[in-house]
């Protein structure tokens, strides 16, 4: 009878720490690809926070709806751990003269 009881005991605990094992894995398994969809989104926004600032620091002057969708862009890479860099890169951006959207 004890031995029935020990043995259901340990049947249940293997089972439950199984388990245990398969959704501590599971979570770690969603975590990773949570910080790479994170790190993917970031480094695509960071792409194209650059190239806005490139072509329009070239033409010494940013478009309203330019300088609109920098700082959408920005404050939304910003959410996710910006670093100095990208910092002054906006700061040089938002100094950009504005004008009226032409001549993109």
């Amino acid at each position: 009878m004890i031995e029935t009881l020990i043995i259901t005991i340990l049947t249940s605990s293997g089972i439950i720490g199984i388990f245990t094992q398969f959704l501590l894995n599971r979570l770690k398994d969603a975590e990773r690809k949570q910080q790479a969809l994170e790190q993917g989104v970031q480094a695509l926004l960071r792409d194209r926070l650059i190239y806005q600032y490139d072509k329009y620091k070239s033409r010494g002057f940013a478009p309203i709806y330019a300088k609109e969708n920098f700082e959408n862009l920005y404050s939304q890479y910003h959410k996710l751990g910006a670093n100095g860099v990208m910092d002054s890169i906006h700061e040089e951006f938002k100094n950009l003269p504005a004008s009226g959207g032409e001549g993109t």
